[in-house]
């Protein structure tokens, strides 16, 4: 096999790379393994300079790792600017705050003095998608290198050209070699590293079958996981919205990387006093959406990731219509080439249509009518999902309360979910578990050791 980066706007084939072979990766675990036991040692100050470095030459050549982005997965050219300098605002949130985030933590006790302790574990292995090439990475790579660790990463096989440009980047950085290893592996290779006894965690973001998959893996040689997977994130409508605000960002939730992530918006649930209105008003912004290439700035919808992923998405929508959903706008590719899908609105979907508990990765929205706020709620949870999601009312308080009630790892209160270095990203139910970013994502993969001191006089 060769992984391949192709154009997903052109279909072209830009680049390939041939994978590594099993050795070369056996060879690499006791590089990473080697590289942890002086790394480990490192100052946090020193971490620190290099993630400062990392960050700043992000920075420098943003508008090129923008387009790497764009070219590889087809993300349009400003989100993956904004990508970009995301990235460089988590390597530095780690570098100015592990010190403090892995202070030792004095432990009241009576008669006695004790502290938690945190410790590095050694190598881990992160699973990475291709949706946010760059950032998914970071997140992952930022946090545990910071706390001591070092990391290998196996990145999704359409985005090459990103992975190699992030490994790069870690090296010119001045990571010694072994903290940061990119891996151009198959999936199959993914059983072997975890399995290895000097692997002591694997993080993925991924598809519900395959952190099923690394989950029992993990579980089978006693190795700490952490997963991020699919969403189905609730966009609630109550009848004291704001109708304008909300369905600006109902457009924006949607079709943000053309809908191609896991905290998009994607059952829009509106209370029936205002759903004509909404309706009306989202239909006409999600129509008038621009389709074209990536790279214009004028640009509003760009392709999928892949002709792949377009011709699944199309399989998924046919079957609900066929199931009965209603086509309010769209249901169809467009016709020109590139990995292209129409703006799609879907109604009167019920619990019996197959994408009624299924996560739908590009612009189709789905459209719930309900009594009230209680109804609301009671539709939102009807998920096997648990991301994110949002609520949408004049009164925060609420907001508050409806936000409480709903069963979710994250909601916003009248935005749609979004993430930042500061704030915990994570699910629950078939979301997954753990989290990343914020203080929360740097204690994942550490030992939080007791030290006991015995009687205090």
């Amino acid at each position: 096999m060769t992984i391949t980066s192709i154009n997903p706007a052109t279909n072209e084939k830009l680049q390939q790379f041939e994978p590594q072979t099993k050795d070369a990766v056996i060879e690499a675990i006791g590089t990473a393994h080697e590289a942890y036991k002086d790394w480990r040692k490192t100052t946090f100050s020193h971490r620190k300079n290099c993630l400062l470095k990392f960050a700043k030459l992000l920075r420098a050549d943003a508008d090129e790792f923008a387009r790497t982005i764009t070219l590889d997965m087809g993300k349009r050219i400003s989100e993956s600017q904004y990508e970009i300098e995301y990235c460089a605002n988590i390597a530095e949130f780690y570098a100015n705050g592990a010190e403090q985030f892995l202070a030792d933590q004095k432990v009241e006790v009576e008669d006695a003095n004790a502290y938690i302790h945190y410790e590095p574990l050694g190598v881990l292995m992160g699973v990475m998608p291709w949706n946010f090439p760059f950032y998914q990475v970071v997140r992952f790579a930022a946090p545990n290198i910071m706390a001591g660790n070092t990391v290998m990463v196996k990145h999704a096989s359409n985005v090459p050209q990103c992975a190699k440009a992030i490994e790069e980047l870690f090296t010119e950085c001045g990571l010694p070699k072994g903290v940061y290893t990119n891996l151009f592996i198959p999936s199959e290779f993914v059983e072997a590293i975890v399995s290895d006894q000097r692997v002591q965690g694997v993080s993925l973001t991924g598809s519900e079958p395959a952190g099923a998959a690394v989950a029992a893996l993990a579980g089978k040689n006693l190795k700490r996981s952490v997963l991020e997977l699919g969403g189905n994130d609730p966009f609630i409508v109550l009848e004291d919205a704001d109708l304008d605000h909300t369905i600006e960002q109902a457009v924006k939730g949607r079709t943000v990387n053309a809908g191609q992530s896991c905290v998009a918006s994607k059952r829009f649930i509106v209370v029936e006093a205002v759903a004509e209105s909404f309706i009306a008003g989202f239909k006409q912004q999600m129509s008038e959406l621009k389709m074209g290439d990536p790279m214009d700035e004028g640009t509003t919808l760009a392709p999928l990731s892949s002709e792949e992923a377009a011709v699944d998405l199309l399989e998924k929508v046919q079957s609900s219509i066929n199931a009965g959903a209603v086509v309010l706008l769209g249901g169809d590719r467009p016709d020109r080439e590139g990995a292209y899908f129409n703006p799609t609105i879907l109604s009167g979907v019920t619990p019996d249509n197959p994408i009624f508990d299924q996560e739908l990765f590009g612009p189709v929205a789905t459209i719930y009518i309900v009594k009230d706020e209680a109804a609301a709620i009671k539709l939102a949870n009807q998920s096997s999902y648990g991301l994110g999601g949002s609520v949408f009312t004049a009164d925060t308080e609420r907001g508050r309360r409806v936000a409480e009630k709903v069963e979710t790892g994250m909601m916003f209160v009248n935005r749609p979910t979004k993430s930042q270095a500061e704030l915990p990203f994570g699910g629950i139910k078939k979301s997954g578990y753990g989290r990343e970013l914020s203080h929360l994502g740097i204690l994942e993969f550490v030992n939080k050791k007791l030290i006991h001191l015995g009687t205090s006089h």
